[in-house]
């Protein structure tokens, strides 16, 4: 991944066309003050899955969940 150094006062003037680029070219920004780096910027790792549904075959059923059980609950009496 393609890293580019850029100082602080550049990063802020364009803070926001640099998060798109960031997002839309996969690459880093390390953040320099005094040319010293000092965080980086890198793209966040995202899921190709739709949230919706995506845990629909990670549960399996055991037994039967629809009837009553023989167990008498404590919040019954």
């Amino acid at each position: 991944m393609k890293k580019t150094l850029i100082p602080a006062g550049k990063f802020k003037a364009m803070c926001l066309k640099i998060m798109e680029t960031v997002k839309l070219e996969h690459v880093s920004y390390i953040i320099t003050k005094h040319g010293k780096p000092v965080a980086m910027l890198v793209p966040c790792k995202t899921s190709d899955k739709p949230l919706h549904g995506h845990m629909a075959t990670s549960a399996t059923l055991h037994g039967n969940i629809i009837d009553a059980i023989d167990e008498p609950w404590d919040a019954m009496s």
